[in-house]
């Protein structure tokens, strides 16, 4: 009996704490969304256009116009051998000019040299006498080798060039204006007078005569004697 009492004594104590205690609450939650940053929306999932593909142009040919198309190859002039057809000024000083290389004596070329309007083009670079530069192109000290070269430059066949043009010319031999790879048996008889087979063989290769040629224009002026490209 005593123990039954002091257990209903402990219910009774325990009961009014129980009611004592303060019931739970539950906190209020609030769900707070942070801002988006500038241009930080969210593209839309989609895929990505891929750029469209552009055709590489294809390189233009050489000798090509600007529209592709090949450009029309340089008319060949018509070679001349009949002399009586220059304008008196050409024909005048062509003759003169093998006047003065026949005769063996290089300083007759000097008052055909000043009496030019202009100093004729005699190097493609710069030189100081003329004549003393003649001299050191001819294979011997008195410059008659070249004398003779000039001789067999002015006595083959011509070609009228630019006609109507500040660059108009008539041009000794015909070789400098007339593509190598057509001429014919003959004309390459005519240039083997100037020149040797191997210096043709290696012309080849640039393509164009590259030996001595002279021009005198339609007044009668010597414009130059040269070699080289």
């Amino acid at each position: 009996m005593q123990r039954i009492a002091l257990l209903l004594l402990a219910l009774l104590l325990v009961a009014p704490a129980a009611r004592a205690a303060p019931e739970a609450r539950s906190v209020p939650t609030e769900t707070i969304t942070a801002p988006r940053a500038p241009g930080m929306d969210v593209a839309p999932d989609t895929e990505a256009e891929p750029d469209p593909v552009v055709p590489p142009t294809a390189p233009q040919a050489p000798g090509a116009g600007p529209d592709g198309a090949p450009e029309a190859a340089e008319p060949v002039p018509a070679i001349e051998y009949d002399v009586a057809k220059l304008p008196t000024p050409v024909r005048r000083l062509r003759e003169q000019l093998l006047d003065a290389a026949k005769s063996g004596d290089i300083e007759k070329l000097r008052p055909i040299i000043e009496a030019n309007p202009e100093p004729p083009t005699l190097s493609l670079d710069e030189i100081g006498d003329p004549i003393a530069h003649l001299k050191s192109l001819s294979g011997d000290p008195d410059g008659r080798e070249i004398l003779a070269i000039l001789s067999e430059v002015l006595e083959a066949g011509y070609v009228h060039v630019d006609i109507g043009t500040p660059q108009e010319l008539y041009i000794w031999p015909y070789f400098a204006r007339v593509p190598l790879d057509g001429l014919t048996p003959p004309q390459l008889v005519e240039m083997f007078r100037l020149l040797t087979a191997s210096d043709y063989e290696e012309m080849k290769s640039y393509g164009a005569y590259v030996f001595y040629r002279t021009g005198i224009t339609p007044d009668g002026a010597w414009a130059y004697f040269v070699s080289g490209e």
